[in-house]
């Protein structure tokens, strides 16, 4: 799923430092570049895909992770800032 997109494993992280580590992420990668967030099963895996969404990011998929089956893999492509918003 990932084709080339860096990979963050949030997995020991809980919300909302899911989020915050997705968003910093984001913030390091161009626009149009895709990472990799792997995350532990629970409230990380509704709220981060949701919050990446929300500001304007494009959620391509939410899996199981093979390399840990209480784990999820969300691939997010950066999308542009909204209007006002620094890039």
């Amino acid at each position: 799923m990932s084709a080339g997109a860096a990979v963050v494993d949030l997995r020991r992280y809980a919300c909302p430092l899911t989020w915050v580590k997705t968003r910093i992420a984001l913030e390091r990668v161009g626009e149009g570049d895709r990472i990799e967030v792997w995350l532990a099963a629970g409230e990380a895996v509704e709220s981060v895909p949701r919050s990446a969404a929300h500001d304007g990011h494009r959620v391509l998929g939410v899996e199981p992770l093979r390399e840990d089956p209480a784990g999820f893999r969300v691939l997010i492509e950066k999308g542009a800032p909204a209007p006002g918003e620094l890039a």
